[in-house]
């Protein structure tokens, strides 16, 4: 049974595979270290920012699994530099040697399989970000006037905050604000003419203006800010209705946070992708070795050339061994020698 894929290994590749693995280890573990700190602050940004986020979306799972990711790279990487540093000493690789079979065998399975679906889920749920934030926003130009309703009362506070920060306005533009009503009917006067008119005409007894809240202004506009009668072209001197980007922010926020989730989660799924490589590098360098090794005894300056391989033998005689199990070494009734019979004593010659 021919091992598969192997490798000779004489004494002065044995030693540059060494010190290779250690600065790839180092390299890993940093590696490992930035994503944790990528999907870290990723998972940050959704805790802040889930209020515009529908609750169906999936996108939160991405930094939760990324962490996972990133904390078995990070481990695998300093295990495998302790390891690699470890095996250039003979006294010093006996304890890391009873340690890199299980290493191995977590990390491939454990630790790349996890790389593999953080790197899907970076790759596929950032579309899910436009229907999550077109709901998630809607829901929250609604409740912006709820103040006093349990469960809503920090709505408005969250989207001034948003659009303040963000430099956004509206769902996707100002005028989303046109179609709710976002001033709560505690501080409406119910003796306004012009009040019960607006409630009367709209179908849904809301109270539509064309106007905008504060945070929608433009800190840098040269003039005062302008909330109201954003529709009337003789309301306000000097303001043209068709180029409010002069006084209000031009962009809606579900733009703007489109924009920001999706660059954080390319930045993740870059550092995932890096991480993946480097942590496959380690992985096949530490497998070739540690069977390079056991040619030796565990002592990498021994006498001889060695092989390194990835398995003792090819995988339909290993599955072969794993299926006969321990009979794999004795033989059936069928393929067992037929006894020899004893010697007869022939008569005694006189």
């Amino acid at each position: 049974m021919a091992p598969v894929l192997p490798l000779e290994l004489p004494l002065k590749p044995r030693i540059r595979l060494a010190q290779g693995l250690w600065l790839l280890s180092w390299l890993l573990a940093l590696a490992g270290g930035v994503t944790l700190l990528c999907s870290g602050h990723l998972q940050v940004q959704l805790w802040h920012l889930g209020t515009f986020l529908a609750p169906s979306c999936p996108f939160s799972t991405l930094p939760r699994v990324a962490l996972a990711a990133g904390a078995v790279a990070l481990g695998t990487g300093l295990v495998g530099a302790g390891t690699s540093r470890a095996s250039l000493d003979a006294a010093q690789y006996p304890p890391w040697r009873k340690v890199l079979s299980p290493l191995l065998v977590a990390s491939t399975a454990g630790g790349g399989g996890l790389l593999v679906l953080a790197l899907g889920l970076a790759l596929a749920l950032p579309g899910s970000l436009d229907t999550g934030l077109e709901e998630g926003l809607g829901a929250a130009l609604v409740h912006y006037k709820d103040t006093e309703v349990p469960g809503h009362c920090h709505a408005k506070r969250l989207l001034d905050e948003l659009q303040l920060r963000h430099q956004c306005c509206g769902r996707h533009g100002y005028k989303d604000w046109f179609g709710v009503q976002w001033v709560s009917s505690r501080y409406l006067d119910p003796n306004d003419q012009d009040v019960v008119d607006r409630i009367q005409s709209n179908v849904e007894g809301l109270y539509l203006i064309d106007g905008v809240p504060f945070s929608c202004c433009n800190p840098h506009s040269p003039r005062p800010c302008l909330q109201s009668h954003l529709s009337d072209p003789h309301a306000h001197p000097l303001f043209n209705p068709r180029q409010p980007n002069l006084n209000l922010w031009p962009q809606g926020c579900h733009g703007a946070l489109l924009g920001h989730l999706q660059g954080l989660a390319s930045t993740l799924g870059s550092m995932l992708a890096v991480t993946f490589l480097l942590q496959s590098l380690v992985l096949l360098g530490l497998r070739y070795l540690q069977t390079a090794l056991e040619g030796l005894g565990g002592v990498i300056d021994g006498e001889g050339e060695t092989q390194g391989y990835l398995f003792p033998s090819g995988l339909k005689d290993m599955l072969k061994t794993w299926r006969q199990g321990g009979d794999a070494h004795r033989p059936s009734p069928e393929e067992a020698p037929p006894e020899e019979a004893p010697p007869t004593e022939g008569p005694s010659e006189a």
